[in-house]
């Protein structure tokens, strides 16, 4: 066990300030927290260990006018023995009393009980596989009882206990597993409504995106990871049929004006979520066109011009004003516009083209260049023979979109080994399936020309390491080691720059290494301009881009006084399930629902590659997520007792209810506050006629852990219910109030078609897992043996 400090102050503000101060736990009895020490359970150990023991005042049991009064050191033998609560509360002394052994119950408080960590195998005892396991719970994000060892743990759903691996990765942090849960309930309104609060495009975002989302599922671990692009762009399609309903002009003006100043995704996400909430937005771009890279960079076949269009066509109607072929610099100047407006954000791309060094650059082409001329339907075939240097998803738009144009051999070099290419593997497949010839680790060495000063090819130089030790970008070269490939035109596509020569004598805005400098919030060296999107980091992709749009619209209406943003609201305002629901053919249905792609020879220009889910296979897709969570369970039992009884806990700060402190959260420790201390217990007093009971399963009768209970209490007047309560303990995160069954209980007679009635709707909802279905039928029989008056 770590070495750690132990105290045990004499007055409880002296506790609550070693709580408050230091790295302390607090520790009551000590049957819980040793074991959680000496097993190495938690990444982290506390530095104190702060004991109640010496404090006076906290160990009793009385009975007062407002009904029992335990204190909160009262041990749990104390407690199954006072002739005083078996007199009142006979319960709440039976399950002091079914807690573990003579032994632990001699030394472990109600007060350490209530407030013991939950309760799992791979939570508690690591150490028979080998060693603790890095859980939800710890400093992980899988619960592995999902697809594991599972017998013991939740029938209700899971606690959700730290952020989802998909949500984690997605930049602009979609909570992914919340509108997988509403598609499962059929609620796609609702879904689609979760992902328009950090994103208003997933029509696009989920036909372009990287989709890091899917690299950081749990599912990933067992079998397929889940299709989170086809399912955001089923909502993404159904998002933009309906655009009249989600994307709605504000109802109110707020008198500020604000303009944006270029027109790619970081730039119309800024706009969108400003107009939603009232501000007057006019976007200057210098294209004839809006979009930005979504209509001159991005092929059609990967993003249909249709979708960007009806997009756009949704923000005009809106009311947000776009002033095409406007170029900034030139027609109006930054200062004329910053003048006009009450904010600026700058959105303007990275569109210039890099210049190597390379002997003969000159005369080769910009593929950025060449994807914006086809982009404005000028499908001229390139060359016949095409060489595109560069490994990213801009070279292979622009390899594939060469072949398809009609060049006969399309070759692409990059430095990268095919293991390390920055292009998704899924763009780098489809170039493969279209004949483009990859050839890894060379760098590009001289262009080559023919005895008429034409381009006949290029020489590369081989490429061994491109990173070094550190991981950063370093390529070594082997200058002898040579290689020539034939060609009539290069298309380079190796990187962009930001042409920031609008910026002459605006204000001195910062610039670092050839990009707009941004702050935190986005915001530039100048007050009210802000800047976000490729223009501040260089390349990155489409929904980085929507997340720094956010984050600057969040900005800009703080900097201009206005109260929170629409989007705040909604999303604060959404409803949050005590715990995760899931579809139990999560466990079997073990491959992804998979989109059509056209075959090679069906391929064109003008046509989408990859075919949408329907509804009923986005629906099945959806299933398919675990909703991740941690399925242990509660181990209290005087927990279950006290939410049966409504009981009341007086802490050293103030009082709560039961299901204040023992319901809320799966960790007690989160439901109090920073030193404060438990420190008494009030039951109320029963009425007349009420019979209260616990039930628990077990395997052992020395081991305290509850594979079932239930705690209950009926109050029966002239032969029927007027009062029902019902607690199951041990069937999910927090001890359950089987709320149906108890409103369906008032009134009725308690006899065996009413407690089969109860049951049933006791246990509606139960999602069991593989190996835990036995504890519905369990459940059921207790709670009919329960009514058994």
């Amino acid at each position: 066990m770590k070495h750690f400090h132990y105290t045990a102050p004499e007055s409880v503000s002296e506790v609550s300030r070693i709580l408050q101060s230091e790295n302390a736990v607090l520790e009551a009895g000590g049957t819980d927290l040793l074991g959680v020490l000496k097993e190495h359970l938690l990444p982290t150990y506390p530095d104190k260990v702060v004991s109640m023991r010496n404090v006076p005042g906290l160990r009793f049991i009385r009975k007062e006018a407002d009904g029992l009064h335990i204190g909160a050191m009262t041990t749990l033998d104390e407690i199954a023995s006072s002739p005083v609560v078996k007199e009142g509360w006979n319960a709440l002394a039976d399950a002091a009393y079914s807690v573990a052994s003579p032994n632990i119950r001699t030394h472990a408080t109600i007060g350490g009980n209530i407030c013991q960590d939950i309760r799992c195998w791979y939570y508690r005892y690591p150490n028979s596989v080998g060693g603790r396991i890095n859980c939800a719970r710890k400093e992980g994000h899988l619960c592995s009882a999902m697809m594991g060892e599972n017998r013991y743990h939740s029938i209700f759903g899971a606690a959700k206990v730290c952020q989802t691996p998909c949500t984690m990765e997605c930049p602009a942090h979609t909570d992914i597993s919340a509108y997988m849960e509403m598609i499962r309930e059929g609620n796609i309104d609702g879904a689609a409504r979760v992902i328009l609060e950090v994103n208003p495009m997933p029509a696009i975002t989920s036909r372009v995106c990287a989709h890091f989302c899917m690299e950081g599922c749990n599912r990933s671990t067992y079998d397929e990871s889940l299709n989170v692009g086809s399912v955001e762009r089923f909502l993404g399609d159904h998002i933009l049929e309906h655009s009249d309903e989600y994307m709605k002009a504000p109802e109110q003006e707020n008198g500020k004006k604000i303009a944006i100043v270029g027109s790619g995704p970081a730039g119309l996400t800024t706009a969108y979520y400003l107009r939603q909430s009232g501000y007057s937005v006019t976007v200057y771009e210098r294209q004839k066109e809006p979009g930005g890279c979504l209509t001159y960079a991005i092929p059609a076949y990967r993003l249909p011009k249709d979708i960007v269009k009806k997009f756009i066509s949704a923000l005009e109607a809106m009311g947000i004003v776009f002033r095409c072929s406007t170029h900034v610099g030139e027609d109006i100047t930054l200062e004329e516009i910053y003048r006009q407006h009450d904010s600026v954000m700058l959105d303007t791309g990275t569109w210039k083209r890099p210049l190597i060094g390379l002997a003969g650059e000159e005369m080769t082409r910009f593929g950025l260049e060449f994807l914006i001329d086809v982009n404005s339907y000028i499908l001229d075939k390139p060359g016949s023979k095409v060489v595109v240097v560069g490994g990213g998803n801009v070279a292979m738009d622009v390899a594939i979109t060469a072949r398809r144009l009609g060049s006969e051999s399309v070759k692409m070099v990059c430095l990268e080994s095919r293991e390390g290419m920055p292009a998704n593997q899924e763009e780098i497949d489809r170039a493969l399936e279209e004949q483009v010839e990859i050839i890894n680790g060379w760098g590009p060495k001289a262009i080559l020309k023919d005895g008429e000063g034409k381009v006949r090819g290029i020489q590369f130089k081989s490429c061994p390491r491109v990173l070094d030790d550190t991981g950063r970008f370093n390529p070594v070269y082997d200058e002898d080691n040579v290689m020539e490939l034939d060609a009539d035109i290069i298309l380079m596509a190796i990187g962009q720059r930001a042409d920031l020569s609008f910026l002459d004598g605006a204000y001195k805005v910062e610039t670092e290494r050839g990009r707009i400098k941004a702050a935190e919030g986005n915001s530039t060296s100048v007050p009210g301009i802000f800047a976000g999107g490729d223009v501040t980091t260089g390349p990155a992709t489409v929904v980085k881009a929507v997340a720094a749009g956010k984050a600057t619209a969040l900005s800009i209406n703080q900097y201009c006084g206005g109260p929170e943003l629409e989007v705040e609201k909604v999303e604060k305002a959404r409803p949050r399930k005590a715990l995760a629901t899931f579809d139990s053919v999560c466990h079997t249905c073990r491959q992804a629902q998979k989109q059509q792609l056209l075959p090679p020879e069906e391929r064109a220009m003008d046509k989408e590659d990859m075919a949408g889910l329907t509804a009923p296979e986005a629906k099945a897709e959806a299933a398919r997520c675990f909703n991740c969570g941690c399925l242990a369970v509660n181990p209290s039992d005087i927990a279950n007792m006290l939410l049966t009884y409504d009981a009341i806990i007086r802490t050293s700060q103030r009082t709560l209810t039961a299901a204040q402190l023992l319901a809320a959260d799966t960790k007690v420790s989160k439901v109090l506050r920073k030193g404060e201390v438990v420190l008494e217990l009030i039951v109320p007093p029963v009425a007349p006629g009420t019979v209260a009971k616990y039930d628990k399963y077990r395997t052992r009768k020395s081991i305290d852990f509850a594979i079932l209970a239930i705690a209950s209490l009926y109050t029966v007047e002239n032969g029927v219910i007027t009062d029902a309560r019902i607690t199951m303990g041990a069937v999910a995160p927090v001890p359950m109030r089987a709320t149906k069954a108890e409103q369906y209980l008032i009134g009725k007679k308690p006899d065996a078609e009413t407690a089969a009635k109860a049951a049933e709707l006791a246990l509606e909802g139960a999602i069991p897992l593989e190996r835990n279905a036995y504890k519905i039928d369990m459940a059921k029989v207790m709670i009919r043996r329960s009514l058994e008056l």
